[in-house]
């Protein structure tokens, strides 16, 4: 009667233990995919590309690919959940897997390929100059060597890539291309660099009060970051991208979004496979 006691109890136990273990696995499988939403990160404060109006809706180049990825990929608007993405925390974002992929001026680059994956490219740019409209002491880069006083932002490439060529500029780094500008309309600083497409969306968003010099001294390709080892996306956003320059739906939103600053519409990158 004992051993019968038991051996019921032990079959009620493994009965108990299977069924945990089969919320444990189904649970684990709804965390690590959520069908029903899909997370982007981009950036909130980068007019042209990327900017977060009063009303909390997006707008910018960025933007439209990324929603248009998103819908290629089975995402409708109303199923993106939208994360702001700075620079310095893009790595960190897909890494920790808070967001599905960053479309937010994400230059492709070797060191950041060692840490994310990219789709693209998506655009090309170029690192220029915004000063304000009535400067004339700085030109080009030569200018900068005359301890002027330039800003860029912690994180992007354009911060490491002065400091290695011009040690004669007295370098201010910020958190946001937005506190850059803010500070070159303050006398606080003397120019600010990037992408040429990010400097003519702030230029374009105040007009008369600043005005990109020089030429272009940099090839920037902008690329979707996705988590490293994630092929599956990385090739299905590649084939969105594709359709989007077919279907002239990247021709549109470059229009949209730069007309204004006087941009001709280039052609699209090719995407590397």
């Amino acid at each position: 009667m004992l051993v019968r006691r038991l051996l019921h109890r032990l079959a009620q136990l493994c009965a108990v233990t299977a069924a945990g273990s089969a919320l444990a696995v189904l649970a684990a499988a709804c965390t690590a995919h959520d069908s029903d939403k899909i997370t982007i990160g981009v950036k909130f404060d980068q007019p042209g590309l990327s900017v977060k109006r009063p009303d909390g809706t997006l707008s910018g180049f960025d933007v439209d690919v990324a929603r248009y990825v998103a819908g290629r990929l089975g995402y409708p608007t109303e199923r993106i959940t939208w994360l702001e993405a700075p620079s310095g925390q893009r790595e960190m974002l897909l890494r920790n897997g808070q967001v599905d992929y960053v479309v937010a001026t994400y230059s492709i680059t070797d060191s950041r390929l060692e840490k994310v994956d990219f789709a693209g490219p998506y655009l090309l740019a170029g690192q220029s100059l915004l000063v304000r409209a009535d400067n004339s002491d700085i030109t080009g880069t030569a200018s900068l060597q005359r301890h002027k006083k330039l800003c860029s932002v912690s994180g992007s490439t354009p911060a490491q890539r002065i400091k290695d060529r011009y040690p004669g500029v007295q370098l201010q780094r910020y958190d946001t291309y937005s506190a850059c500008v803010e500070a070159l309309r303050n006398d606080a600083i003397d120019a600010v660099t990037t992408d040429d497409v990010i400097l003519a969306g702030y230029a374009a968003q105040s007009p008369g009060a600043f005005k990109l010099v020089g030429e272009r001294f940099s090839r920037e390709e902008y690329g979707i970051g996705v988590r490293k080892g994630n092929d599956g996306l990385r090739h299905r956003i590649n084939d969105a991208i594709e359709q989007m320059e077919r279907d002239g739906s990247w021709r549109a939103a470059f229009i949209d979004n730069f007309g204004a600053a006087g941009f001709a519409v280039p052609d699209p990158p090719p995407v590397a496979r």
